[in-house]
């Protein structure tokens, strides 16, 4: 007796179990038309790609991690060994037996700081009056790398103050132990003078104006570099940089090297990647530009760009009353007054014919003779010191205007 069927399919008899069907063979035809080894290789081309720019990014994550540099691109960067870091004048102090402790904040500069120490600070662009302040305050003994002109009187107490001179190599013409072992230093400007007799003022020219001063502080020696290329790693060589930048530093045996930036708050560094190993950023970086390629790969053509009017002009002068209403909010006087006077010294040499790589001593010259001023008058107007008040600020504006206007008679 046969089997009984259903659809023209044997049915297994009552009691018997159904076999299992054996998997399914790689050139069997499945239910859709494809068979296992084509899926296999359809999923394999798709997959392929990403797979090697993953596997690309972690070997280049491992070759970063092998390969971390050890030095910094920071100009005056103690662990910079390019042409503007200071990693030769580092080393050589750290083999002096000079202790080198490198901050980037004024927090960690305080913290770090303090009497018996040396504070370097590279420079006071990025600071403060009241970061300023703080570094002064610390008790170290101070050395300032080309402080702002404002920042002067702040840092000796109102012992120096700032003049403008001409580049020449000169002689110390003082008795501080660090300018005599120097012997000559080639300075880029002189520009500091003795206000009280607390101040020394060393590598002086003619106008008695010169490149290195000091003055003892609250019981601090503060010294004040203009030109910070004696301790870059092109010039430290030349003439006596090596030994004025080592005299300097090595004062101490302890060395705070503080390196000011534009994200220097005051406050110490809360960065919130610190953790992290330093392969991170590079890592960080090749996906952001393997994103990037992908996305210009798949993304379309949309067309030529289209510029659009702006539905708002803003006047000139509006904009410059909103400069000078912030610069008046921050008691920016400084840069108020310097933003004062490159502006008419631009026009006035512009307008004596001047071109605009011409020299602070030749806009001088031009200006006194066109307005039959004294040239010490004129000096005085476009490069002497901020002003203290809104009182010298406006009255200094009104004494630009006033030479402007004699130039443009003439």
């Amino acid at each position: 007796m046969s089997a009984p069927t259903t659809a023209g399919r044997p049915v297994p008899p009552t009691g018997t179990p159904a076999t299992v069907a054996p998997d399914v063979a790689p050139g069997a035809v499945l239910g859709d038309g494809t068979t296992a080894r084509g899926r296999a290789r359809s999923r394999w081309r798709r997959a392929r790609w990403p797979l090697v720019v993953l596997l690309g990014v972690l070997v280049a994550a491992a070759l970063a991690s092998v390969l971390e540099p050890r030095t910094s691109t920071d100009p005056l960067g103690h662990d910079n060994p390019e042409a503007d870091g200071a990693r030769a004048v580092a080393q050589v102090l750290t083999g002096q037996g000079v202790t080198i402790t490198p901050v980037s904040t004024t927090a960690d500069a305080a913290r770090a700081a303090g009497p018996g120490v040396t504070l370097l600070v590279s420079s006071t662009w990025y600071l403060s009056d009241e970061q300023v302040e703080r570094v002064r305050g610390t008790g170290a003994d101070l050395v300032v790398v080309s402080p702002d002109d404002w920042h002067v009187p702040v840092l000796t107490g109102g012992a120096v103050d700032v003049v403008w001179s001409a580049s020449t190599t000169v002689e110390p013409r003082c008795d501080d132990p660090a300018a005599r072992a120097a012997g000559t230093l080639t300075t880029s400007g002189g520009p500091y003078v003795a206000v009280t007799d607390a101040a020394s003022v060393c590598f002086t020219g003619s106008d008695g104006a010169g490149g290195v001063a000091s003055a003892t502080v609250d019981g601090a020696r503060v010294t004040l570099v203009s030109d910070g290329s004696v301790l870059t790693n092109r010039y430290v060589a030349d003439e006596g940089n090596a030994a004025l930048a080592l005299h300097l530093l090595g004062r101490n045996d302890e060395l705070v090297w503080y390196l000011p930036s534009a994200t220097d708050t005051g406050e110490s560094a809360t960065d919130p990647f610190a953790l992290l190993p330093p392969w991170v950023g590079p890592v960080a970086a090749q996906l952001g530009l393997v994103l990037a390629v992908v996305a210009l790969w798949r993304a379309r053509r949309l067309g030529r760009l289209v510029t659009e009017p702006l539905p708002v002009t803003v006047r000139a002068a509006e904009a410059t009353e909103g400069r000078a209403r912030l610069y008046r909010r921050a008691r920016s006087r400084g840069h108020a007054a310097a933003a004062l006077r490159a502006g008419t010294a631009r026009r006035a040499a512009g307008r004596l014919g001047l071109p605009r790589s011409a020299g602070a001593t030749d806009v001088v010259d031009a200006v006194a003779r066109a307005t039959r001023r004294p040239a010490e008058q004129v000096t005085a107007l476009l490069y002497g010191p901020p002003p203290t008040d809104d009182a010298g600020l406006l009255r200094l504006a009104r004494q630009l205007d006033e030479l402007e206007s004699e130039v443009h008679r003439t």
